[in-house]
């Protein structure tokens, strides 16, 4: 597809100038097969982190029977932008089987944390992510510790409170229509640390959480929009 797109646009920069106004009636309709082959590769990759993502859970999670896995974030909707995605996420709930059944079972979310040369133009290369599935206990763990590190609040149980009844927004949390726990206004290049478990430490940057994986040795950062998203997949939807 690459080659075609190169193909026509050459043939445009070629074509005489005497017919100029013929001329940008072709490169529109490169650009406009330029734009659909981007997004189609992107669907092809969404399509393709799903069917691994399912494929890991009937690997490593037997007891799953009977759920569904849907794309909560693939982070990017053009092409050159991939390469900057450090995270994809899954909602994955279960669910009782019946004509017509209802997702009304228990909740988790699987991270695909992503390595350095995951993505290229021939596709995703899935040994370059790592695996992590949490459910809606662990989260709010992560979360808590999150909050910790990102406010001057330290009580636990005020903060699974104000979490579970509230919402994460950009300045911190909010609930009961004012912000609760206001976050910490850093620069970019500020971070604060806690070493959550065995498998990562939690770095809270201003508009992102940051998770340093111990295993490769990578950061990567999920967006304050992926956060909301995740909160609210857990505690906000019936």
């Amino acid at each position: 597809m690459k080659k075609t797109i190169l193909i026509l646009m050459l043939s445009i920069y070629f074509i005489p100038q005497q017919i100029n106004a013929q001329n940008e009636g072709i490169a529109a309709v490169a650009g406009v097969l330029a734009i659909g082959a981007g997004i189609g590769a992107v669907e092809q990759m969404k399509e393709q982190a799903e069917l691994t993502a399912t494929q890991w859970i009937l690997s490593n999670h037997p007891e799953l029977t009977s759920f569904s896995l849907k794309t909560l974030d693939f982070n990017g909707k053009k092409l050159k932008d991939m390469s900057s995605v450090s995270v994809m996420t899954f909602k994955i709930q279960e669910f009782t089987p019946a004509d017509k059944p209802e997702l009304n079972g228990k909740k988790q979310v699987l991270f695909g944390f992503t390595s350095a040369g995951w993505i290229s133009e021939y596709g995703i290369n899935f040994d370059k992510v790592s695996w992590y599935l949490i459910d809606e206990t662990e989260w709010l763990n992560m979360m808590v510790s999150y909050v910790k590190v990102s406010s001057n609040t330290n009580n636990t149980s005020e903060i699974k409170t104000t979490l579970k009844e509230g919402k994460v927004v950009n300045k911190g949390v909010r609930s009961n229509g004012k912000l609760a726990i206001p976050f910490f206004k850093l620069s970019g290049d500020m971070y604060v640390v806690t070493d959550y478990s065995t498998n990562m430490k939690l770095l809270y940057n201003e508009r992102s959480l940051g998770i340093f994986l111990k295993e490769t040795q990578d950061l990567v950062q999920i967006s304050r929009g992926g956060i909301i998203d995740i909160h609210q997949f857990f505690f906000d939807e019936d």
